[in-house]
């Protein structure tokens, strides 16, 4: 709430077009000056200003709302992904109000799938869209227009069968290019005005990831602190967006190596292991960014190989849904589900989300216990 620009407080136009000139914008601008540099920058009386403050106070804080309005509230805010299985344990698909983590390793689908997204939140709401446009941050330039087209003909036919309604669907969906850390912390910044301008009902950032892990190198003192803080903003802005106006806020992220401690790996890691060191110690792959970041997201899911055809998508973490394991290969429509049946069983089972293991490309014919990992597994690109 912090995060709320004044203008949508309710304050003249005239004042704060004169507080954007000191670079105070937000409301957490606002109540962090005191009282004698609000009167300065302001240009208003000791008793205004503190008028102001009380109103700004009033518009930021958090209402109070009961658990019997909170589910009715939620009960049909939910925006289909059209995998049917996948909605189904989410009780009607991604939840508005929360930050939706897509993660897995390059070339499992990742960006076609905010791409099938975006399509799907244009259509009309008869078809289960948003009818709404989309505001989607690529840090990877690897949006495809060319492939948003084959994605939304194929998977609805007769409904892009006429042209002016591809036109319309790509004209609803905004792309901002933003690759570096700074310029997407900026972006963020703006999206509340995007979101109102351009009537959006679908944020995407395709990936959170990618920025962040070229501009810091952890092993550097002090970087690590400063990642966390960045991360953290953008958490709280996309928290903020995503809850005021009731939207999904979709990420991706990238995959790591995580070392487990010999006798620490539960044993349903076996089969994802890329390596066991001398000492005992198993190397396997999890989601970038550490556990922290990993409680910034409501919901997580993960994708990965099953062989070299078929994905899996498995739901790794849900305020309302259990683990669950869907079989999926990408075609010309977009991410297809082989069935709607949750292939949750003994052989899938879930950890904590910021640890589960991720199967990678050289799982598809033969046990990585003894292997060695290259280069390519501890970085992702979509």
């Amino acid at each position: 709430m912090a995060n709320k620009k004044l203008r949508r407080t309710g304050m003249l136009p005239e004042l704060c077009d004169r507080l954007d000139r000191h670079q105070i914008e937000t409301c957490q601008d606002f109540l962090s000056l005191g009282p004698l540099e609000l009167m300065r920058e302001a240009g208003q009386s000791y008793q205004q200003v503190q008028t102001l403050l009380r109103t700004v106070s009033l518009a930021c804080a958090p209402t109070m709302v009961t658990a019997l309005e909170l589910r009715d509230r939620r009960s049909h805010a939910f925006f289909p992904t059209s995998l049917r299985g996948l909605d189904a344990v989410l009780h009607g698909g991604l939840a508005s109000g929360t930050l939706t983590e897509v993660t897995g390793p390059s070339g499992c689908g990742k960006s076609q799938f905010c791409m099938m997204l975006s399509v799907l939140a244009t259509l009309p709401r008869t078809m289960g869209g948003l009818d709404s446009s989309v505001l989607y941050i690529d840090t990877e330039s690897a949006f495809c227009a060319e492939r948003l087209v084959e994605i939304a003909q194929n998977r609805f036919p007769k409904y892009f069968s006429l042209q002016e309604r591809v036109v319309e669907m790509a004209q609803k969906i905004h792309l901002f290019r933003e690759l570096t850390c700074q310029n997407v912390l900026k972006r963020l910044g703006g999206l509340e005005e995007e979101i109102i301008s351009k009537k959006a009902g679908l944020v995407i950032i395709d990936s959170i990831a990618s920025v962040v892990r070229k501009e810091f190198d952890t092993s550097i003192p002090g970087n690590l602190s400063e990642r966390s803080s960045l991360l953290s903003q953008e958490a709280a802005t996309l928290k903020y967006l995503a809850e005021e106006f009731s939207i999904p806020v979709v990420l991706t992220n990238q995959i790591t190596t995580h070392l487990s401690r010999k006798g620490t790996a539960p044993s349903h890691l076996e089969c994802n292991v890329l390596e066991v060191t001398a000492d005992g110690e198993s190397v396997y792959v999890t989601a970038a960014l550490g556990n922290t970041w990993s409680h910034s997201v409501n919901t997580r899911l993960i994708v990965q190989y099953l062989d070299s055809q078929r994905r899996q998508i498995i739901v790794a973490k849900s305020p309302i849904a259990p683990f669950s394991v869907f079989n999926y290969t990408v075609q010309n429509s977009g991410l297809e589900l082989e069935d709607g049946e949750n292939q949750a069983g003994s052989s899938h089972q879930g950890t904590d989300p910021g640890l589960q293991p991720i199967r990678v490309r050289t799982a598809f014919n033969y046990c990585l216990t003894h292997t060695t990992p290259t280069s390519s597994h501890s970085t992702g690109v979509h």
